[in-house]
């Protein structure tokens, strides 16, 4: 009996060693290791008030500029109501100049042909000087009137074209208000977070729920300096995701981001000389259709490689 739990030590020993020296001949392999991150976006409140309605729970998926929640609009509703109404009264202001000068301009051409009338009569001898001089004064006075309230009309319709602008402002500044009481994820991807429900009480600024794009992810990998001058953006790479050493599915990367300064390596990372104390970090970008690789789960790559998924 003895025995045979010495040769059971010796097998599970003998297994866990040659596991080890599996996974760190992978992490060997690798030319640099990180963890898969993806573009997080926190969805804020652009208005304040109660949240009427949030259709949306952790795990859910959005899709860009789709509606998935209101926040209460009565008050603003209300203002724009009221803003149409005084714009309303306002136009009732303008003047009609065309129909307020009529009289006048029909004064003007009967005292025209009147001043016509007496200049025949003198050209005839049948009236006198002072009768044309009279009739020209008269055509002199009413253009005078008219000028003037052409003047003032004018004033008074451009008063009442600057006040009804002010209140179309008013009324787009409440349109953008109410746009901003819908509540609409900026991209299409998946609930990480909620922190909010309907009910409650939010005000601007205050976040909703965070949302990320887990389609189109990337390894933030770190490298040593030597290997810089062997990436390029834009490369094509291979990438696997930690899933256990008898699952090495291989995903197609590409370099998109390559740090300009070097920092310390963070404790989570392994590189290939593990006495190299800076290291540069990279953004591999990796499509993620399938689902299979989540967010903080370990990967490394293989810069020498490229393959198609």
């Amino acid at each position: 009996m003895k025995s045979l739990r010495i040769l059971y030590h010796c097998l599970a020993a003998t297994l866990l060693c040659g596991g080890l020296t599996a996974c760190n001949s992978s992490a060997d392999e690798a030319d640099a290791t990180g963890v898969f991150e993806a573009t997080e976006v926190l969805v804020s409140a652009e208005s304040g008030g109660r949240i009427l309605h949030l259709d949306l729970q952790e795990g859910d998926r959005v899709e860009s500029d789709r509606v998935v929640g209101y926040i209460d609009t009565v008050q603003l509703a209300l203002k724009r109501e009221q803003l149409l109404a005084s714009m309303d009264a306002v136009g009732h202001k303008k003047m009609d100049v065309a129909k307020q000068v009529a009289a006048t301009r029909r004064q003007i051409e009967q005292a025209e042909r009147e001043y016509a009338r007496s200049r025949d009569l003198l050209h005839d001898r049948a009236g006198t000087q002072k009768q044309v001089d009279d009739a020209e004064a008269q055509v002199a006075v009413l253009r005078r009137q008219l000028e003037a309230q052409l003047s003032t009309m004018t004033s008074a319709n451009l008063g009442v074209r600057d006040e009804q602008r002010s209140l179309e402002l008013q009324v787009l500044q409440l349109d953008d208000q109410l746009q901003k009481c819908r509540i609409a994820s900026p991209i299409r991807g998946t609930v990480l977070t909620k922190y909010a429900e309907a009910g409650e009480v939010t005000a601007a600024g205050r976040p909703l729920f965070k949302v990320a794009d887990l389609e189109h992810i990337y390894l933030r990998a770190y490298v040593e300096a030597p290997q810089l001058t062997t990436l390029r953006l834009g490369q094509e790479v291979t990438v696997y995701a930690d899933r256990g050493e008898a699952d090495r599915t291989p995903y197609p990367g590409r370099v998109v981001w390559i740090s300009g300064e070097a920092e310390f390596t963070p404790k989570t990372i392994q590189t290939r000389d593990e006495r190299s104390n800076l290291v540069y970090a990279v953004k591999i970008a990796v499509d993620n259709s399938d689902g299979q690789i989540k967010l903080g789960m370990y990967g490394s790559v293989d810069f020498t490689k490229k393959t198609s998924k």
